[in-house]
């Protein structure tokens, strides 16, 4: 593959993506000088572990919930502005920018995903489900990414940032609804026993839908390969 085909046209049309923009390129502009793009990805890494900790801390403590909202704030800020920072300055790295911000994201969508499993938000095991439908959705998009020359990166107007803003909303919710956190009832799944509550039940029907936005893009993307490398005649 050509160095120009690795710079895929980015898909972003999720609710917040106009007003983002303006703000990303707002800050990058302001960014010092000594500031650069490998920083912003490790500040992103910095933010996971520190929502990560939030969570696993609000079994305390609910206030400790407070500390994840923080981290995401501070994820968004690195995670968002790193490729900004990047195109206002006109330094991409295509390759090695690739390579080092996709890598990095599996690593923190992994620790965060960890740390909602910790929290008394959601069980574990629906905050593993969660993440194997994200990760299934990540591959078939750096699948098309490779193929099409498409990054697709929202869904249903919904992207990275929305979920975000989703979780501070849930976090200040169970702070202050003590409902939220006290209602859970006991089921069994395949002879396992779980004590769930209501954003259990929430994770396991976003995993639900991200594997059904999987399913319908798999096979809307196998029509056109199939059309665009069609079984050759002899």
């Amino acid at each position: 593959m050509s160095e120009d085909k690795k710079q895929a046209a980015r898909i972003q049309t999720s609710i917040l993506n106009p007003l983002e923009k303006k703000v990303l390129v707002w800050l990058a502009q302001r960014m010092p000088s000594w500031v650069t793009s490998d920083m912003l990805t490790f500040v992103g890494f910095l933010g996971a572990i520190v929502m990560a900790t939030g969570y696993a801390l609000a079994n305390l403590n609910l206030n400790w919930l407070w500390l994840s909202c923080l981290g995401l704030m501070i994820n968004w800020f690195g995670d968002s502005l790193d490729g900004s920072l990047a195109r206002v300055r006109n330094t991409q790295r295509k390759t090695y920018g690739f390579y080092i911000d996709h890598n990095v994201d599996v690593i923190n969508e992994t620790i965060m995903f960890v740390g909602v499993g910790l929290s008394p938000l959601v069980n574990m095991s629906f905050a593993m489900f969660a993440l194997v439908a994200y990760f299934m959705l990540s591959i078939y998009v750096y699948i098309d990414c490779h193929l099409k020359g498409e990054m697709r990166l929202t869904y249903a107007g919904m992207g990275p940032t929305e979920f975000r803003l989703i979780l501070i909303i849930v976090n200040i919710c169970f702070i202050y609804i003590p409902w939220l956190s006290q209602w859970k009832k006991p089921i069994t799944i395949f002879h396992n026993d779980f004590q769930v509550g209501l954003f259990d039940y929430i994770a396991v029907a976003a995993a639900l839908a991200i594997f059904a936005a999987y399913i319908v893009s798999f096979f809307k993307d196998l029509k056109y390969f199939n059309e665009k490398d069609p079984i050759k005649k002899d």
